[in-house]
């Protein structure tokens, strides 16, 4: 292990399913130990959000020896026992984040799920119903925590953990009807304000490895599905090799992602 750098392991939508046959995650995840010091999970962990397909997961992941970070996903809240989910991952020692943040060996993590609204000029408004005027104040208050969590972090470099695309740029190659339901730009407005080094996400499992956000912050698509179709011969999982440094900067520094490598 280099300590001047560290390899941070990425994937999304695992869906740790009740009838999943045992060991089947475990057998794709066993090498993240030998290529990487750190494994983000980008949501989706579990298919339906329930305690027992998060105790499964935490045995899935059992074989992975390096410091797991993750954030939940929509999967994750479908049995209304997300907090419930959190605290199995949680007591089986991975870092769930959701508004917070995390320091590694100099590199900070900070991570939320997201939500939808769609992007750009089209993105859904906060005008009308009272039902539209919720749906656009949860896509604003999911922006808000990762601003916060972002903002607590004094790393040179920091890397953030999403489940929803917060560009149209990595979602592309989904069907164009459920852009809206894949991501929102209100997710883009604070990675371009704080020194953001790279983005991780999942949900579009037919989108594109790879976009920026209009600052030019690196933004990857690392969904399972999405990796093993892109990448048939490798496991299904990224590798980023990031600079591993203490030195503090301000909080609104530009955003760079000098440094950074990825496959």
């Amino acid at each position: 292990m280099n300590s001047d750098r560290i390899r941070i392991a990425a994937v999304g939508d695992l869906h740790c399913a009740k009838a999943m046959t045992p060991g089947t995650l475990s057998a794709v995840l066993a090498q993240v130990s030998e290529r990487a010091d750190v494994l983000a999970l980008c949501g989706d962990l579990t298919d339906t959000g329930t305690a027992d397909e998060a105790k499964s997961l935490v045995r899935e992941l059992a074989v992975v020896k390096v410091p797991i970070v993750a954030v939940l996903g929509n999967h994750d809240y479908e049995s209304d026992k997300a907090d419930e989910v959190k605290r199995i991952l949680a007591d089986g020692g991975i870092s769930v984040l959701d508004g917070d943040s995390v320091e590694l060996r100099g590199v900070g993590f900070a991570g939320v799920k997201g939500f939808a609204g769609g992007f750009g000029e089209r993105a859904l408004q906060s005008w009308g119903e009272p039902i539209l005027k919720q749906f656009v104040r949860e896509a604003v208050e999911e922006a808000l925590k990762l601003e916060g969590a972002l903002a607590r972090l004094r790393t040179t470099h920091r890397i953030a953990l999403l489940h929803y695309s917060p560009v149209q740029q990595t979602v592309e190659g989904e069907p164009l009807e459920i852009y809206p339901f894949l991501g929102s730009s209100r997710l883009e407005e604070p990675l371009n304000r704080y020194p953001v080094s790279l983005v991780l996400h999942g949900h579009a499992h037919r989108g594109r490895l790879q976009g920026a956000t209009a600052k030019g912050v690196p933004v990857y698509n690392v969904s399972l599905p999405l990796l093993a179709r892109a990448f048939p011969e490798q496991p299904p999982f990224r590798v980023f090799d990031v600079p591993a440094t203490e030195v503090q900067v301000p909080a609104c520094a530009a955003s760079s992602d000098e440094g950074i490598k990825q496959p």
